[in-house]
């Protein structure tokens, strides 16, 4: 369907609008990554028994602002055997794909009851969204794929072994975790039938029982928050900036506001992957609205959907250790994948059993049965493939000898 604004065609006040939303949108994203920063800090130090920022303004709360001030004014070097334009090009590649990612997340709107979810501006209907295009989920996965980009670049064009290190990090974790993030992903398309984001919240309209966390059966919801927080590099999945193994990771040779445009990238796309779980799964800015305009009502609700997904981010921080690199891997390949796929195979059955009329309970047994064969065998297939690498990797009887040999001597 998408954004009702082009309806009657472009001219300068469809462009105003669409200009102002960008604008409202990315002041949006800016001015929560200051608050993120903050409310991490104070709910970190106050889980060790610390008071955290309390000296730049009331309660701290300009204190990411005088970090920020701070980083602009450092002197900015670069490596002698870096690749110049590829090492300063590397940090916007990580901040662009945050915010374009958020541009197709409804913020508010008015999803239950008649209402459509449209807000009236100079004549012209739109939504409370930068953009809604037909493939919005398509674009999510690609803006996803995209990020992981600049970290790549920026430890390879660093010219340092252990930024290089970072960087190999995040290239082969993705494919592990990123294909479980997709298949989660389609399950809620399989169920809400389009990949537009506006469409995916309207069907969750109604109650909590329509919500897409309950009507996938909770696993890729919690297939999709794992992945996420491995997307995201965060904590316990933080295996590319891991300072006891390598430094300072991918941005070990990056310094003033370029260093901090990583920060500003991972703590952006915090918000914007917690915004994407909240529109996938838990109705967007669906909620009642007992009093007053529906509209601030909406916005309301998606408020307190996201603090609850930043909360929860911060919490595993504070709480869990992290991960190594093979147990991510393992993660990824082992459980994350097979399961979401076992998961996608009983739904798709599932689906066509309610439109074809068959028994429920006979096209659950036979779709729990099906996707566990499936599963099984990528598992066994995954396996298999890890004893024929171990058994390469295994020196032989003499090699051994003859080392441990030259080791004694």
């Amino acid at each position: 369907m998408g954004d009702p604004v082009f309806n009657g065609g472009l001219d300068l006040g469809v462009l105003g609008i669409v200009a102002v939303k960008a604008l409202i949108g990315f002041t949006f994203v800016m001015v929560g990554v200051i608050f993120m920063i903050w409310f991490e800090r104070k709910i970190i130090a106050d889980m060790q028994s610390r008071v955290g920022p309390d000296r730049a303004g009331k309660w701290g709360l300009l204190q990411t602002l005088a970090d920020g001030i701070k980083l602009i004014f450092k002197e900015d070097l670069s490596p002698d055997r870096s690749d110049r334009l590829v090492y300063r090009l590397a940090p916007y590649l990580s901040v662009a794909p945050a915010f374009l990612t958020f541009t197709i997340v409804p913020i508010g709107g008015v999803f239950r009851g008649d209402d459509d979810g449209t807000l009236r501006v100079l004549g012209n209907d739109t939504f409370l969204q930068v953009a809604d295009p037909p493939v919005g989920v398509l674009f999510l996965l690609a803006m996803s794929a995209v990020a992981v980009y600049g970290i790549m670049l920026a430890g390879w064009s660093s010219g340092s072994k252990y930024p290089l290190l970072g960087s190999v990090r995040a290239s082969a974790s993705m494919v592990s975790y990123e294909a479980a993030l997709g298949l989660s992903v389609v399950a809620v398309v399989l169920l809400s039938g389009s990949l537009s984001t506006h469409e995916i919240v309207s069907s969750q309209a109604g109650s909590v029982l329509d919500w897409n966390i309950v009507r996938t059966g909770f696993v890729p919801f919690v297939v999709f928050l794992i992945a996420a927080t491995a997307e995201l590099n965060r904590p316990p999945f933080d295996l590319v900036e891991a300072e006891q193994e390598i430094v300072g990771g991918f941005h070990t040779e990056y310094s003033s506001i370029r260093f901090g445009m990583f920060f500003l990238a991972e703590f952006m796309n915090t918000i914007t992957m917690s915004a994407i779980m909240v529109t996938l799964f838990l109705g967007g800015p669906d909620g009642p609205a007992p009093i007053g305009p529906p509209l601030l009502w909406s916005f309301f609700w998606f408020t307190i959907k996201l603090l609850a997904f930043l909360f929860l981010f911060v919490w595993l921080r504070a709480a869990l250790p992290r991960f190594r690199y093979d147990q991510l891997m393992d993660l990824g390949w082992k459980q994350l994948i097979p399961l979401s796929l076992g998961w996608l195979l009983l739904l798709g059955a599932i689906q066509i059993g309610r439109d074809e009329g068959w028994n429920v309970v006979v096209v659950v047994l036979v779709g729990f049965g099906i996707a566990v064969v499936a599963a099984g065998g990528l598992l066994g297939a995954i396996r298999v493939a890890d004893r024929r690498r171990d058994a390469f990797a295994e020196p032989l009887p003499n090699e051994s000898a003859e080392l441990t040999d030259a080791g004694v001597r």
